[in-house]
């Protein structure tokens, strides 16, 4: 075991979840910016935003329920609706239980839904590689929770490349990614909206919420130390797989903001152009896909007929999308034809049309 004694001791075990952290803030900005661009498209779409209010407000409260069962507390009442959601439990707990049961709700919905796809993905993805680490220093177990995290966005990106929305599972994993980017965080539309629910907002509740018990703050540390020191006597990667773990789960929330990114830029643009052909992007997504796919019927591919199907159909959306703003607005037009007319009593003059 290389290192410095003070190295391993003190400051190693922070590393993993230094790296925690970093992935989390990102994931936070992106959240922001969904956050923002949905707005862009609420006045023609509220009801995609009180649905994604919904999905989020379905996230939170599942994760308050979630903490209510590992507290023991139990669940008297569970209610959602478009505009907030309810979770009582049968035994009202104090102290540190009601401490866990709210980090549930506030850190929950960052980490949770994504862990629920990443179950759906173990049966289409299969197992994924763990660095194991040969030294148990600060550096090293940066570097194994970096290898574990690329490790892994390899094969769910080799898989997201290839799914096949003709294969039903790979539609409903689909669909799970997508309602996750949509709702990481509920966009409060509904019957009193608040306008100053930002990333500013979650931080100050959830800094408000660790410094309010300092000292349920100061246990966990050292419950994660005790883990770290637990897993280098044993010579076995058990500390930084759990915290690879939580990385994981925000590759695949950035996946699915990035997701809903995508969806909601379809939108907009459709949004400008005019009825009936604003609804034909759309059309041309199920339309190209399937086009593709039975032409590489008689011309297969092999192992890349999806791949490239997948491609094809996003360039052929694409295509028709600028087509269309071309023959049909003004975005593409930099110059105004002009032509000649001749007025009454004067010379030949060019009137701009």
């Amino acid at each position: 075991m290389a290192g410095a004694p003070i190295d391993i001791i003190l400051f190693a075990p922070l590393a993993p979840l230094l790296g925690v952290l970093l992935f989390w803030f990102i994931q936070l900005l992106f959240i922001e910016s969904n956050k923002y661009f949905l707005g862009k498209i609420g006045k023609k779409h509220e009801p995609l935003l009180r649905f994604t209010n919904f999905i989020g407000i379905l996230f939170q409260t599942i994760c308050h329920a979630l903490g209510f069962t590992v507290t023991k507390s139990g669940i008297a009442h569970f209610k959602v609706t478009v505009h907030h959601g309810v979770v009582k439990p049968k035994k009202e707990k104090k102290g540190v239980f009601e401490w866990v049961a709210n980090t549930f709700l506030f850190l929950g919905p960052f980490f949770i839904p994504s862990a629920i796809i990443m179950i759906a993905a173990v049966f289409l993805i299969g197992s994924y590689p763990i660095a194991i680490p040969v030294d148990y220093t600060f550096a090293e177990g940066l570097i194994n929770f970096g290898e574990n995290l690329f490790h892994f966005s390899q094969q769910f990106f080799s898989f997201l490349a290839g799914i096949d929305f003709l294969d039903p599972r790979h539609l409903g994993f689909t669909l799970l990614l997508i309602f996750l980017g949509m709702g990481m965080r509920p966009s409060y539309i509904g019957e009193k909206p608040r306008k100053k629910v930002d990333m500013i907002y979650d931080l100050t509740n959830i800094k408000n919420h660790l410094v309010s018990k300092p000292l349920y703050l100061v246990l966990f540390f050292l419950v994660v130390y005790d883990f770290f020191y637990t897993s280098v006597l044993l010579q076995h990667p058990f500390f930084i797989l759990v915290f690879s773990l939580f990385g994981w789960f925000s590759i695949i929330a950035l996946v699915s903001i990035i997701v809903s990114h995508l969806i909601i830029a379809l939108i907009y643009s459709t949004d400008m152009l005019p009825s009936p052909w604003s609804k034909i992007p759309f059309i041309m997504i199920p339309m190209s896909y399937v086009g593709f796919r039975t032409l590489f019927v008689f011309f297969p591919l092999g192992d890349f007929t999806t791949s490239v199907s997948l491609i094809l159909m996003i360039i052929t959306v694409i295509g028709v999308i600028l087509i269309l703003f071309y023959y049909k607005t003004n975005k593409f037009k930099t110059r105004t034809k002009m032509e000649a007319k001749r007025v009454k009593d004067g010379p030949k003059r060019i009137i701009r049309e």
